[in-house]
């Protein structure tokens, strides 16, 4: 009776402690399913804010919006675009994480979710949209044409270029700017600003087509360079927008909003001004 008495007792122990174990296993899956449901409910703005920091790709080569510079002996980037982002973050309640690369390079980043937002000057065209979201735009450009000094008198008209050389970054709405209006011109497209200015004054490229701010800044840099008189045609297509990935319409929403106040409170001006002044004094 007594050996008969353990052995149940046994059993029932453990029966018991299995089912507590089955409990537990199954709370915890559900805690875990949970958990991951409310991650893929959160959207992008709450996971942003929860991480406390906000990834966002450039390409740093677009003064007075987005451009290198020494500050207190460290190489740092600065410029109108910077200032916004910075504006942005604040009123999120995160940092900021950069990842500098070539324009294209950016994009593709942005659509595979490597980055939170690209911002660089960037136009929400129609094949564009198609990849990625865009906010309102919060700056409209001009677009003008860099030729060397020594051209000025021999370029005044888009018909000029005929059978020319004309440069665009890679990948930016001037490359389709050069397409459409430079029919006879030949379209040479390059990653980096710079590597198309330094083409343009050693005479590999007759000239370059670069919005109106980008353009004041190279040839504020470069004496032998100067802004052409000849006219190129602008469209409410070339505004610069912010790009996000899909997916993030919750983000879309809230920059949206906080844009909306820094263009009624004239910061966006503001940003480029200040930074238009600090690129024509690297320039010095």
């Amino acid at each position: 009776m007594k050996k008969m008495l353990k052995w149940t007792l046994a059993l029932l122990a453990m029966v018991v402690l299995g089912a507590c174990g089955s409990s537990n296993e199954s709370t915890g899956k559900s805690a875990s399913n949970t958990s991951d449901s409310q991650t893929k409910t959160a959207g992008k703005l709450a996971a942003i804010q929860e991480k406390g920091v906000i990834k966002v790709g450039t390409s740093a080569d677009f003064p007075p919006f987005e451009f290198h510079t020494l500050v207190a002996g460290k190489d740092q980037i600065v410029g109108a675009d910077v200032d916004m982002v910075n504006a942005i973050a604040e009123e999120l309640g995160v940092k900021v994480e950069w990842s500098d690369t070539d324009f294209d390079t950016m994009l593709a980043s942005l659509q595979a979710g490597n980055v939170d937002i690209g911002v660089s000057g960037i136009s929400a065209t129609d094949e564009r949209k198609e990849n990625m979201l865009f906010t309102d735009n919060y700056y409209v450009p001009k677009q003008n044409v860099v030729i060397k000094k020594t051209d000025m008198d021999k370029y005044t008209e888009i018909a000029d270029f005929k059978g020319k050389k004309v440069g665009a970054q890679k990948g930016s709405i001037q490359e389709g700017v050069v397409q459409a209006q430079f029919t006879d011109s030949q379209l040479v497209a390059i990653a980096k600003i710079p590597s198309l200015v330094m083409e343009v004054k050693s005479g590999s490229l007759d000239a370059l087509v670069l919005e109106d701010k980008i353009a004041a800044s190279y040839v504020a840099q470069n004496e032998d360079l100067v802004i052409a008189d000849v006219e190129v045609t602008s469209t409410d297509d070339e505004s610069y927008s912010i790009a996000l990935p899909k997916g993030s319409e919750d983000l879309q929403e809230e920059l949206n909003s906080i844009l909306k106040k820094l263009i009624e409170e004239d910061k966006i001006a503001e940003f480029v001004e200040k930074n238009e002044a600090l690129a024509n004094e690297k320039a010095k």
